[in-house]
Formats: structure tokens, C-alpha cells, sequence
């Protein structure tokens, strides 16, 4: 038997693999996009399958497709939403940048595995695209899988990673330790003041997502070729996007103009901004765990995190800040994908973007990414690291920069005067301040503790 059948489209006649759910156009692509091996994330294939589903019932209720058709659509759609047939969408994300060939790919395999439900032909544009563009699809599903990943799996991750911060701020939050600006020493503060600014990090840039994804969720379908609605029955927009709603689980709006949700992706890039909000934050934190780990003999051996492989090939004993270190280079992507989609964003010609399938493909990264980093944070690192006591009391105790309190005592040319000298000798700053100021010992160590030190205010 051969191992290729013979498919047809408007343009004429083409080979397809024999075993392929996917027709004539789903091929052309194929030998056309040679540009890498990237394809689209089975989180868009998802959302893809959702719209057509979705459709197929609208078009169904609004009386324009058959019952037998539409059930059998749903019933393919379905299959692919429970991760079914995944390898048969096996586009190129560098295609044609309305994302066409993508639309056609699911309209082909929903339209072979319906067509074997109601034992019936079902045609890929008439029927299993009834009512509908690519120009709106395409848009429509970037939203929806970005929606899904945001709401399912990124938000609950950042909820979990700024639990995580809080029982470790219950557990630990009363140790002092020395601050440090500009990577020197400086003021002493509580775990607790640390661990709740890394926090309010997670939890501003979590509003700020979800800010953006009210936008996000406001949708191009029903807007068809340019904006217009031409060939969706009026009512199809309003009625689709109650059906998603109701299947995905996220409310869904019609969008008040769709010449904008087809002219830009401006809601998108909004999103990948927030994305780059938590990154920049997740770095941060990651840098700050690195830091406070290091040595532990040589660097500032603070906190111990928890020793998950070994760090060297050719040094023995050498354990290594893996997680921080993922999830610092995941935000690094992470940046980088939102330069990409800022480029992309300002593709918007005339009535249609043309960059879609790219920010798709980034969209979906980051969020990806980003999720599972903040778990592993939270999971292996904020939540088991351990705080070296010993190594954080001789740095406190010897940290002349606690002068700063006896400002107001003995003024700032004096105190300057004293923290130099307790560099220079390596002594405690009690002792120096002892022997070169009037004040008793058990004044000098009421105006010089540093848990007291931490609260502010004048001494």
C-alpha cells in the first residue's frame, strides 16, 4: 500500500501521509515553513479545538448547522482537548502571520475525525469553520490559551509562591540580619522585612496580571475577515462566547470593537508586560536566594539552600543554587519574549496583525515558564532553605555600620570616625564606641541593638 493519498484544494492536487488527519492546505504549509522545527504549543491546539467547538454549537442553536454535523464536531474537538492527536498539527509557528495555516490544520483534522463520527462528509470551511476567519480565530485563540495558562496554572502558582513566603516569614521572620545596599553592609533588618518585600513583589505583579487579563478575555470572534462580521450571523458573537465560557470555565465577552482585536494584539502585549513584571521580580528574589547562599565558607553563607544534586563534574562535595539559578535564566527568557512580542504588537497593518503565530508561541512560553519556576522557587527553595545562625550573628555583631544609631548621640563626623576604626581593627562596634565616646557599655548596647534597629524611628 501506499504510503500517501492524494488530496485537493482550490490550488490543485497534492501527496499527504496516508495515516494524516490533515488535507491539502495543513500540507502546503508543511512544504512551504521549513523554518524550524517549532510548532504550535498544544495549549493553542487546545484552545483552537474550544472555538470550534464552540462554534459548531452556536452555528447548531442559531439553526445553520445540523445536529448530526455539529455533534460530530464537538465529539473530534473534544478528543483534541483531551490531548488527543496532537501530531497532527505539525505547522511551523514561522508561517503566514495571520495564522491561517494553523486555522486550516485544525479545520482539516476536525473535519477527517468528524467526518468518521457522522459517517458523513463534513467539509473543513463550511462546516467546521462556519461563520468564521482565521483573522478572528487566530486572535481569539491566542486569548483563550493565554487566559487558560494565566488562570489555571500561572496565578495559582504566584498564590502558592507568596504562601510559601509566608510561612517561611512565620518559621524564621524574627532572625536580624545585616542589610546591604549596594552589595555592602548596611542597616540591619528581619527576615521578615526580606521575605515580605520579595512578597509584595510576587503579589503586585499577580494584580497586575490579572488586571491585564480582563482585557485578554474581551474577544475577536465574530468579527471575521476584517472587523466586520461579514458572513457570522449577528447573534454568533454573543452566543459564542457564552458556550466558551461555559466549557473553559472563564468568563468571556464579546469584544466592543473587533476591528481593534483584529488590527492589534494590544491586550497581548499588555499581558507579556505584566509577564515581565513578575519576571524582573522572580530574578530578584532568585539573585537575592543566590547571594545569601554563597560560600558558604568564602561568601556570605547566610541561608543554606536545600541540596538537591551535585554541583560540579570534577569538584567533589560542590552543591549548587540550581532552582534560583532556572528561574533566574526562565525570567531572563522570559524578557526576552516580550521583546519579541512588543515587535510583533506593532505588525498591525491596516485591518490585521500578521505576527500571531510568534506571539502565540511567546505568549505561551512565558507563561509556561514562568509558572513552573515560581513553583519550583517556592517549593524547592523558599520552603526549605535553612538560616545559619552562627554566620549571620558574627557578621551582625561586627557590622560598624550600626553606628549609624549613635548619630544623633554623638553626630556623624564622630560615628564616621569609630566604624573606620572598627574596620580596621575587626573589632565589634561596642567595643570601639566604648572606648571612644562617653557612653556606658549598657547604653551603647540599648542604642546599638540591632533587632531594636530594625523598627525605625529615632533612638
Amino acid at each position: 500500500m501506499s504510503n500517501f493519498r492524494t488530496e485537493s484544494d482550490s490550488m490543485g492536487t497534492l501527496d499527504v501521509p496516508a495515516n494524516a488527519l490533515y488535507k491539502a492546505q495543513t500540507q502546503r504549509a508543511i512544504n512551504n515553513f521549513t523554518i524550524s522545527n517549532l510548532t504550535m504549543p498544544q495549549q493553542f491546539i487546545i484552545a483552537l479545538a474550544y472555538i470550534k467547538q464552540a462554534a459548531a454549537l452556536t452555528n447548531l442553536k442559531l439553526g445553520h448547522l445540523d445536529k448530526t454535523k455539529a455533534n460530530a464536531i464537538e465529539h473530534a474537538c473534544q478528543e483534541i482537548i483531551d490531548g488527543q492527536h496532537y501530531e497532527h498539527f505539525p505547522v511551523d509557528i514561522f508561517q503566514t502571520g495571520s495564522g491561517t495555516s494553523s486555522n486550516m490544520n485544525a479545520n482539516e483534522v476536525i473535519a477527517s475525525l468528524a467526518s468518521k463520527h457522522a459517517n458523513q462528509p463534513i467539509h473543513p470551511n463550511d462546516d467546521v469553520n462556519m461563520g468564521q476567519s482565521s483573522n478572528d480565530v487566530i486572535p481569539t485563540a491566542i486569548a483563550l490559551s493565554s487566559a487558560i495558562s494565566v488562570d489555571k496554572k500561572l496565578l495559582p502558582a504566584l498564590a502558592n509562591l507568596a504562601d510559601a513566603l509566608e510561612q517561611k516569614k512565620a518559621d524564621i521572620g524574627h532572625i536580624v540580619k545585616t542589610g546591604r545596599t549596594h552589595l555592602m553592609d548596611a542597616m540591619p533588618v528581619t527576615f521578615e522585612q526580606t521575605l515580605s518585600a520579595w512578597q509584595s513583589q510576587v503579589k503586585h505583579a499577580a494584580s497586575g496580571i490579572e488586571h491585564a487579563l480582563i482585557r485578554v478575555c474581551e474577544l475577536a470572534q465574530g468579527g471575521t475577515a476584517v472587523g466586520t462580521g461579514i458572513n457570522a450571523d449577528p447573534q454568533f458573537a454573543t452566543l459564542f462566547a457564552k458556550q466558551l465560557s461555559e466549557k473553559v470555565g472563564i468568563n468571556f465577552i464579546p469584544s466592543d470593537n473587533f476591528f481593534y482585536n483584529i488590527g492589534s494584539q494590544d491586550a497581548i502585549v499588555a499581558l507579556s508586560g505584566q509577564l515581565k513584571v513578575y519576571a524582573v521580580a522572580q530574578m530578584k528574589i532568585a539573585n537575592d536566594l543566590r547571594w545569601m547562599n554563597s560560600g558558604p565558607l568564602a561568601g556570605l553563607g547566610e541561608i543554606e539552600l536545600e541540596a538537591l544534586q551535585p554541583g560540579s563534574s570534577i569538584m567533589p562535595g560542590k552543591v549548587n543554587p540550581v532552582i534560583p539559578e532556572a528561574a533566574a535564566m526562565a525570567s531572563a527568557q522570559v524578557i526576552g519574549n516580550d521583546a519579541t512580542i512588543t515587535v510583533a504588537g506593532q505588525a498591525g497593518n491596516f485591518e490585521l496583525n500578521v505576527m500571531l503565530p510568534v506571539i502565540a508561541y511567546n505568549i505561551l512560553q512565558s507563561t509556561e515558564i514562568l509558572a513552573n519556576s515560581a513553583q519550583a522557587l517556592a517549593d524547592k527553595a523558599i520552603a526549605s532553605f535553612k538560616v545559619n545562625q552562627t554566620q549571620i550573628d558574627k557578621a551582625l555583631t561586627k557590622n560598624p555600620i550600626l553606628v549609624t544609631a549613635l548619630n544623633p548621640v554623638i553626630g556623624y563626623e564622630k560615628a564616621a570616625k569609630i566604624a573606620k576604626q572598627a574596620y580596621q581593627q575587626a573589632k565589634p562596634i561596642i567595643d570601639i564606641a566604648e572606648q571612644e565616646t562617653d557612653l556606658s557599655r549598657s547604653e551603647l548596647e540599648a542604642l546599638l541593638n540591632p533587632a531594636k534597629l530594625t523598627q525605625g524611628g529615632l533612638m
